[in-house]
């Protein structure tokens, strides 16, 4: 299989920042505590691979989010930093190795999320399922959350992760579909929210999420259709952070969306229905996501409550 390239893009480059975006350098023992035992389990963390800005925060917090699957990714998205190419074989000694780190940080909740395995016959939906197995078995009292590629055209794919029982399924839209051919070339719009949509039709207790980038020329109108949706596919979850641009070959950044209107965002999210939203310049796909599956139960149950039926979360 011939790997695809990151095409360059015309745009502006290397805009400044504003003060709402800028994060310090990480530098707590706690950071060094969790990347020495990244390092010591042979690990991948989206969290350097993607280069996300909260590293140093949630590390100081020893929260992190493991990417299974390798560090190569067989797509080319124009707004991701993860290495494009040929992935080396499956390690199945991984799954095993998360589960340990979790075990070793205490974790109360895991996130896990991978790169795009085109090159696999089921996207590397078995190797999901043996990874929340090994969580489960090594620390039983962590709950778990996945953010899974989209396993274009392996649609027998999604009942095996959904079968594992994660407790939060999330699989993220990134842009609104105008912008797919530039932005998410590899992907399909339609088919990530089918996904989603499966994923209920399996299982209607599993909590699902989906997360969007804005500053890529979208416009709001497009945000509240996507809104609308993921809605129409009963996503409980979203998330709205602010795209930054990891190098000059990367798509560029059109603009910094103010924190106003990512606050203007979180209320029309609200009002459209979803259980829980997270709209802010920082926030990326787990950001949070252990503060954030607690506040995900409440709401259910409250929501339950209201219609005489007992709130339900996987064991």
């Amino acid at each position: 299989m011939q790997p695809p390239l990151k095409a360059p893009l015309s745009g502006i480059q290397g805009m400044k920042k504003p003060e709402w975006i800028k994060v310090r350098a990480p530098t707590s023992p706690e950071y060094h505590a969790t990347l020495d035992l990244v390092k010591s389990h042979k690990l991948n963390t989206v969290c350097q691979e993607a280069a996300c800005p909260n590293i140093g925060e949630c590390w100081k917090k020893k929260h992190a989010t493991f990417m299974v699957l390798g560090e190569v990714c067989t797509r080319a998205c124009a707004f991701c930093n993860i290495k494009t190419g040929r992935p080396d074989l499956l390690d199945p000694h991984e799954p095993e190795r998360v589960g340990h780190a979790v075990k070793t940080l205490g974790l109360l909740h895991a996130v896990i999320t991978s790169v795009d395995r085109d090159d696999l016959e089921d996207g590397g939906a078995a190797h999901f399922a043996e990874t929340i197995a090994e969580i489960r078995r090594q620390a039983p009292g962590t709950t778990i959350e996945i953010l899974t590629p989209d396993f274009l055209r392996k649609e027998a794919s999604i009942p095996v992760v959904v079968h594992a029982k994660p407790d939060v399924f999330n699989h993220n839209l990134e842009t609104v579909p105008r912008l797919y051919p530039t932005v998410r070339p590899g992907a399909r719009y339609f088919n990530s929210l089918s996904l989603l949509k499966k994923v209920k039709e399996i299982d209607p207790m599993i909590f699902t999420k989906s997360g969007l980038m804005v500053g890529l020329g979208e416009t709001k109108e497009e945000i509240y259709q996507v809104m609308d949706d993921l809605r129409a596919a009963d996503v409980d979850f979203l998330t709205i952070g602010q795209y930054l641009q990891p190098t000059p070959k990367h798509h560029p950044v059109e603009r910094f969306v103010t924190p106003a209107e990512f606050d203007d965002y979180a209320t029309m999210a609200r009002g459209k229905g979803f259980a829980l939203v997270s709209s802010s310049p920082l926030t990326r796909s787990s950001y949070h996501a252990d503060a954030d599956f607690e506040k995900l139960k409440e709401t259910r149950s409250k929501m339950y409550e209201k219609v005489g039926k007992k709130a339900y979360v996987h064991p």
